[in-house]
């Protein structure tokens, strides 16, 4: 990992090995396309609609849940996981408020390089006033990058993606040539802008994560971070691994209660989880995101070269989706 200053194209503030610093420890970058494409493949052919937005849900009774889409279908499920990330409508429809944006921005991007990118396996971030932002090889080809900014409100939405990639260049203009040739290496259309919200999921106040045994939150649905830990998306895979054995466990028992049980269930072994991860995120993004030039100077220093270790920092990234052993077998 390399942490730097944007002065003097890119003055070096640290730079060490996960080896050195948390033996054990790995980052890896994953694009999202393949991630997605890697869990489809493991279902059977034509289990997912795709561009199948959710119009409305209405519980049934007995019979379900009834869920219609845009495109005028109608699904009666017996089980239905909302996991349809942070503007979920399932979330909102069980009586979760909007996510609260926390105050920053974030430039994203994928650039490409056809005969191969030039890059070291290495995470690099470059820490401004109130800017900071980063890159990473995330295959050959591919390295993925990053700006997040301060910014009192989202703003209206940029469509064009010319403007988008203009503007994401302008707010690092003078930084470290190597971020911006990574930059300047990505497809218009490969660039994106969005507002960073988070839900702090406070016990007794939330909404719980289940309702009636029948519809449960996963993900970013349910407890939406912001992603300064980088845990969005392993939260998320690791909701799935845990209903999924709690649900498994439920129906081996054939009681009736027993998914509802163990959604209940869920939710708790998961809130002890997420609840701290997202508000561990928010602040962390709230200390990187300083703007003061004299705790900026301590900050690259004094902070970064002295006193902040990577071992304490990825504690949070020790999880084990222990095995749930089924519940005996009803006489």
């Amino acid at each position: 990992m390399r942490m730097r200053s944007p002065a003097a194209g890119g003055r070096d503030l640290r730079e060490f090995s996960f080896e050195e610093e948390a033996p054990g420890q790995e980052v890896r970058a994953v694009e999202r396309r393949v991630l997605l494409e890697t869990l489809a493949s493991k279902l059977p052919p034509g289990t997912i609609s795709f561009s199948s937005k959710l119009k409305s849900i209405a519980e049934q009774g007995p019979d379900g849940t009834l869920l219609e889409l845009e495109d005028g279908r109608q699904i009666l499920s017996k089980i239905v996981i909302g996991c349809d990330g942070v503007n979920s409508s399932i979330a909102r429809w069980m009586g979760f408020s909007e996510p609260r944006y926390v105050g920053h921005m974030a430039f994203r991007g994928l650039a490409e390089y056809a005969d191969g990118q030039p890059f070291e396996p290495k995470v690099n971030y470059i820490y401004g006033r109130g800017v900071r932002a980063g890159f990473v090889p995330v295959s050959p080809t591919k390295v993925y990058w990053f700006i997040c900014f301060n910014r009192q409100d989202s703003g209206s939405k940029i469509t064009d993606p010319a403007v988008l990639k203009s503007e994401a260049l302008d707010l690092v203009r003078g930084w470290p040539s190597d971020l911006l040739a990574v930059m300047r290496s990505t497809p218009e259309g490969a660039v994106v802008r969005t507002p960073l919200v988070d839900r702090w999921l406070w016990s007794g106040r939330a909404p719980s994560a289940s309702r009636g045994g029948r519809v449960v939150l996963a993900g970013d649905a349910w407890h939406p971070m912001t992603p300064n830990l980088g845990q969005g998306a392993c939260c998320a895979l690791e909701d799935a691994v845990v209903l999924a054995r709690r649900l498994a466990a439920a129906g081996a028992t054939g009681r009736a209660d027993g998914v509802e049980a163990a959604m209940r269930a869920y939710e708790a072994e998961r809130w002890a989880r997420v609840f701290p991860l997202t508000a561990r995120a928010g602040l962390v993004g709230a200390l990187v995101q300083w703007e003061n030039p004299a705790v900026c100077a301590a900050r690259d220093g004094v902070v970064i070269p002295r006193l902040v270790r990577l071992g304490p920092f990825l504690e949070h990234t020790n999880f084990e989706c222990d095995l749930i052993e089924p519940a005996p077998q009803s006489p």
